[in-house]
């Protein structure tokens, strides 16, 4: 889901829970609702990524929400990345 449409859903209160999840050495968000989960997206459709932690939450901050878990199970931070 784009920034705009995520917007409007916290406009609404729709939004239930905001994950930060690691993926390898980036991480994405993820983002609870009534139908299940929704992932942040690119303007163009992609995943949404950060390459640091205090990226993801500051992008979060600027969405206007205070809270978000966070999930590190699959995180290494050693690991390349390929730019495709």
């Amino acid at each position: 889901m784009n920034e705009k449409s995520l917007r409007t859903l916290i406009d609404a209160g729709a939004i239930k829970r905001s994950r930060i999840v690691a993926q390898g050495a980036r991480f994405h968000i993820e983002f609870e609702i009534a139908n299940g989960s929704v992932t942040a997206l690119t303007n163009r459709s992609a995943v949404k990524q950060w390459a640091t932690l205090d990226a993801a939450a500051r992008w979060l901050r600027s969405l206007g929400l205070g809270s978000a878990h966070l999930e590190l199970a699959h995180w290494s931070p050693n690991q390349k990345t390929l730019d495709l």
